[in-house]
């Protein structure tokens, strides 16, 4: 899992961005990077990292569940994912 203040601080630019989205969408529409380039770096969506939900790992992440490759397995085993079976031979 991963240091917890690590995902406080994702989850810190995450609200980051959604809160600038509008007024940098503006921005670029009229075409003032000047004033783009005032607004804070974290705002911008590329400087996001995709991580699991519950755990917080960076690498190996399934963006349709939202959720690691390692968890992705357990749940699958579970049998806590809708339609998804794991298979076996």
């Amino acid at each position: 899992m991963a240091k917890l203040s690590i995902i406080a601080r994702d989850r810190k630019k995450e609200a980051l961005v959604k809160r600038y989205a509008a007024k940098r969408k503006a921005l670029k529409k009229a075409g003032d990077y000047q004033a783009l380039d005032k607004l804070p770096r974290s705002a911008s969506p590329v400087r996001l990292r995709s991580r699991c939900k519950l755990t917080g790992r960076p690498r190996g992440y399934i963006r349709k569940f939202g959720v690691c490759r390692n968890v992705f397995r357990q749940m699958a085993h579970d049998g806590k994912i809708p339609g998804l079976t794991k298979s076996s031979w």
